[in-house]
């Protein structure tokens, strides 16, 4: 044996005779990446996935019947029968001179037109926004909101109308028309094939 075995043997026999047994690695230990990985709260898991479930299946069905298709006259007259009795909100244009109102019951009727389709409201409420007038030379951009009937009439329960800019309302002023907040429908104008009370 030469030196250098010698002195491997010592040095070998030293480390063993310090390592301690309980670091020692067993035979039977598997190495690292095969040993078993510490099991996860799967439960916890499993119940958060379960409400995270039911909150996402009461908001989709609570909303399913809320919701309102928005569609302009000519699209809504075309897809009518898809729609049935779900809440819409339909966007036109009044027609002009179609605008009345009754007092007793509190009523307005008009029509809507956009691309050369028209549909017949109805607005049982006595109170509309300031801006929704029938004046001449001026398109009130119309929306309401409802059902439809079985007749394609419109039962609306709410009613928008955009006001014309500050540039259209110069331009209307400088040519001598009145503001659309002027024009109001007399009240007791009878309603078409409706006595006037």
């Amino acid at each position: 044996m030469t030196k250098l075995d010698e002195e491997l043997e010592r040095a070998v026999a030293t480390s063993e005779a310090e390592t301690p047994a309980d670091t020692a690695v067993s035979k039977d230990t598997p190495p690292p990446s095969q040993r078993p990985k510490p099991r996860k709260n799967l439960g916890l898991l499993v119940a958060l996935l379960v409400m995270g479930g039911a909150a996402l299946t009461l908001v989709l069905t609570s909303f399913q019947g809320a919701a309102v298709y928005s569609k302009g006259v000519d699209e809504l007259l075309a897809h009518r029968d898809q729609i049935g009795d779900r809440n819409v909100r339909v966007d036109g244009i009044l027609v002009k001179g179609s605008l009345m109102r009754r007092d007793q019951p509190c009523e307005y009727r008009f029509r809507m037109t956009k691309n050369g389709k028209e549909l017949p409201v109805r607005y049982a409420q006595c109170v509309v926004p300031d801006t929704f007038r029938d004046v001449p030379n001026v398109d009130v951009n119309v929306t309401a909101e409802g059902k439809l009937d079985g007749s394609g009439l419109l039962e609306a329960d709410k009613i928008f109308a955009k006001c014309p800019s500050k540039y259209e309302m110069q331009q209307s002023a400088a040519k001598g028309e009145k503001a659309p907040h002027g024009a109001i429908p007399p009240a007791g104008v009878p309603l078409k094939g409706q006595s006037g009370s």
